[in-house]
């Protein structure tokens, strides 16, 4: 029996694709794409790749990459604003960035910058750049990241997003062991809809997700 979705919980799941070295599963629900928990690597292991990467916060290629995620929040962010970056790493640029715009980041990571306070607080912003298809409970997470923001919050989600079988077959984004999730933008639309939020999408991997003001 294949197990449940690990984002909506529902048991509509089917095989969506298989390489040598994985399954990957679609909730036909909220439509994630995910790999078996009992096929994730250990968080030893995921940190070991971590801490491979080259992610200098005054890497000019860094800064370009993720400026896709900061210019939509800039657009819509008053100053000064308090922010949190969920996941940030150890080179959290984007952070920097926000800071030098005026604005105030405190950083969380659970392996760099593993500080539970920042998570009893509530943000005018959240970003969440290149995280979310790492987690293990993105149910969990989801949640959390929504009760981060304060009414009229913005959260700003960076991933790669699925278009369709045949383009997964060949996608690179899915060889990296440790993405364990692949959202869609129908699943993303049913995290709003789940949650109260307005979304928009910016190119093909930002995506803005706003708080009513009145929760």
């Amino acid at each position: 029996m294949l197990e449940p979705c690990p984002l909506c919980h529902h048991p509509d799941v089917s095989l969506f694709s298989q390489d040598k070295r994985r399954a990957y599963f679609q909730c036909n629900h909220c439509r994630l794409v995910f790999v078996a928990r009992s096929q994730m690597i250990s968080l030893t292991e995921e940190k070991k790749i971590y801490d491979s990467h080259q992610n200098d916060v005054n890497d000019i290629g860094y800064q370009q990459f993720l400026s896709r995620a900061l210019n939509p929040l800039l657009a819509v962010l008053e100053k000064p604003s308090d922010g949190l970056d969920f996941g940030c790493g150890p080179g959290p640029a984007l952070a920097k960035m926000l800071d030098e715009k005026g604005h105030s980041t405190a950083l969380y990571d659970i392996f760099y910058y593993p500080n539970k306070e920042v998570l009893s607080k509530q943000y005018d912003f959240v970003t969440c750049t290149e995280v979310i298809e790492h987690l293990a409970k993105p149910d969990e997470i989801w949640a959390q990241l929504v009760s981060l923001l304060k009414p009229s919050g913005v959260l700003v989600v960076m991933t790669k997003l699925v278009i369709n079988q045949e383009r997964f077959k060949n996608w690179h984004y899915k060889n990296d062991i440790t993405h364990i999730n692949f959202f869609s933008p129908e699943t993303f639309r049913y995290l709003a809809k789940q949650n109260g939020l307005s979304l928009t999408f910016h190119g093909d991997d930002v995506m803005l997700f706003k708080k009513s003001a009145i929760v």
